[in-house]
């Protein structure tokens, strides 16, 4: 049976970022990534093949009820890029599914799976130039279309850590405006320990007077990342 490259499980918590914040959920947190974001937070997943454990998704379905049996309907599939995986993720999702468990996932656009179709909640956060990777404008638009051709609910995101983001967030906006779309306020710095939220709610005033002043963003919500003002940037919460 296939397997899924686990770095690890937690939870319940809750949703930090995106469409779903705020959701009570639990994490399962896969290994890989086909980019490399400088300011990325989970640095960890890149190459986690030796750190990460091989499990099938019966076993991940079992952990996750060990954890928290009767107090989770909703599982984020995170990463790295969990777009990487094939079969296994697949037949993961079938099983959460025939358990009434609802999903969300986010991916930044790069690859295109037919699972996609099973995922509730579906995050596509194509990466601005601060993170240092070029976005395909072609391949994200393939990937979109095939999300709007099979009625997936899904929408975009953009982390925003200056004004140059914030252009290549408006230019997102420009090609895609009927999908729903959230600019979530990036953190500049993912390894100070303790209370962070004086530092990201500036940070989240700045790129709110942005929006509130610019009349091509009407229809976009800005977001805190929920869970760095709760938790800091402590992992597994």
């Amino acid at each position: 049976m296939a397997k899924l490259p686990v770095m690890e499980i937690f939870g319940p918590t809750i949703q930090g970022e995106g469409m779903a914040i705020g959701r009570k959920t639990m994490f399962v947190r896969t290994a890989g990534c086909d980019y490399h974001c400088r300011w990325c937070d989970s640095k960890f997943t890149w190459d986690g093949s030796s750190k990460a454990k091989p499990m099938t998704p019966q076993e991940v379905w079992q952990e996750l009820n060990r954890l928290a049996r009767g107090n989770f309907d909703y599982v984020t599939i995170s990463g790295g890029n969990p777009a990487l995986l094939k079969d296994a993720m697949a037949e993961f999702l079938e099983l959460l599914q025939n358990n009434g468990i609802r999903t969300g996932l986010e991916t930044q656009g790069s690859i295109w799976r037919d699972w996609f179709s099973a995922i509730d909640d579906l995050t596509i956060s194509p990466k601005p130039p601060s993170s240092g990777m070029e976005t395909d404008w072609h391949v994200l638009a393939d990937l979109l279309r095939r999300v709007e051709a099979d009625h997936i609910h899904a929408s975009l995101k953009v982390v925003v850590f200056d004004d140059v983001d914030y252009e290549y967030a408006k230019e997102v906006h420009r090609r895609w405006p009927a999908v729903p779309f959230y600019l979530s306020v990036g953190n500049d710095d993912t390894t100070s320990e303790g209370d962070v939220s004086g530092r990201l709610l500036q940070k989240l005033a700045w790129l709110t007077d942005k929006i509130i002043a610019d009349p091509e963003m009407n229809d976009v919500r800005v977001l805190p990342q929920l869970h760095v003002l709760l938790w800091g940037n402590k992992r597994g919460v």
